[in-house]
C-alpha cells in the first residue's frame, strides 16, 4: 500500500508538546553531518535541548564531525529511546537544521542547558579542549504511534522562538 498524505494539520502546541517529550525520551542524540567530498558522518552525543527547540552538546573541536560543522553547519539530528522493542508502539524525532562551534555568552547559556539535564556536568573532568556546540533546527520530524497513531509521520517547520508549522502527515500502513 503507498504512503498515504493526510490534509488534516496537526495543532501547533499538539506538535511541540510532542517534539518536547520526544526530546527527553533520551540523553543520546545521532548527529548526521556531511564530510568532505559529501560523505556521511554520524556521532552519538549527550545533548540537552532548549524550549525553542535548540540542542546543544559537547565535543573536542578536532573530532571528525565537530570539524565537518566547521566546513559545512548542515546537520540531522536523531532522538530516540533505544529501549523499545520491535512490533511494539514506537517513538522518535528527527530534526534538520544547522550547526556550530558556540563563542562568548552561547556558551554560558548552553552551560546552564546543559547543567540541567546533567547535573554532574560541573563535576566532570573535562580536561580536554571540549566546546558546546548548539543544533537550530529549520524542520523536524515527528514518530511516536502512541501519540499520533501507527505509522503516522509528522513534518512541521521551525520558525523563530521554536514557534512550529504543521507541513504534512504521512501515514505509512503495511499489507
Amino acid at each position: 500500500m503507498p504512503i498515504q498524505q493526510s490534509k488534516r494539520p496537526i495543532a501547533a502546541a499538539r506538535m511541540a508538546a510532542i517534539a518536547r517529550e520526544l526530546l527527553n525520551a533520551s540523553p543520546l542524540c545521532a548527529i548526521a553531518t556531511v564530510a568532505p567530498g559529501s560523505r556521511a558522518h554520524v556521532n552519538t552525543a549527550y545533548f540537552a535541548s532548549s524550549p525553542e527547540f535548540d540542542l546543544v552538546w559537547l565535543s573536542e573541536p578536532q573530532a571528525r564531525h565537530s570539524r565537518n560543522i566547521r566546513t559545512n553547519g548542515t546537520v540531522a539530528i536523531a532522538v530516540y529511546d533505544s529501549n523499545q522493542s520491535w512490533g511494539k508502539p514506537d517513538r522518535g524525532i528527527q530534526l534538520f537544521g544547522s550547526a556550530r562551534e558556540l563563542e562568548g555568552a552561547a556558551i554560558r547559556d548552553s552551560e546552564t542547558l546543559y547543567e540541567e539535564r546533567f547535573s554532574d556536568y560541573r563535576q566532570a573532568d573535562l580536561s580536554a579542549p571540549y566546546r558546546f556546540y548548539r543544533f537550530r533546527p529549520r524542520g523536524l520530524k515527528l514518530f511516536d504511534e502512541r501519540a499520533l497513531g501507527t505509522g503516522v509521520f509528522v513534518t512541521a517547520k521551525v520558525a523563530g522562538r521554536g514557534r512550529l508549522t504543521w507541513e504534512r502527515t504521512e501515514v505509512y500502513r503495511s499489507g
